[in-house]
């Protein structure tokens, strides 16, 4: 069971971070001639590192007052919210 829920978030991550603005951001930083490469990963990294530390903070405070499975319609709620400004917004 561990190892499936390591692939399950590993790949969704994955997958929603490629080409994500974080990325392109990287990306940018790393191709200054004169910026060190393994810095702005290891920047980069840590970034992200401590991003996904304090969502793994806030939903472990949340799953005290909310259901796992309001949290899951609340975030699709979201990610759908997000999606449609995204194709109506100018």
């Amino acid at each position: 069971m561990t190892w499936r829920t390591f692939l399950s978030v590993f790949a969704t991550i994955f997958i929603a971070e490629i080409g994500d603005k974080t990325q392109l951001a990287t990306m940018l930083f790393s191709a200054d001639a004169n910026a060190n490469k393994w810095l702005v990963f290891s920047a980069s990294s840590a970034a992200l590192v401590l991003a996904a530390g304090i969502g793994v903070l806030v939903g472990a405070a949340l799953e005290r007052f909310v259901t796992p499975a309001t949290l899951k319609v609340v975030a699709g709620v979201g990610f759908i919210a997000v999606g449609l400004w995204t194709i109506f917004s100018k």
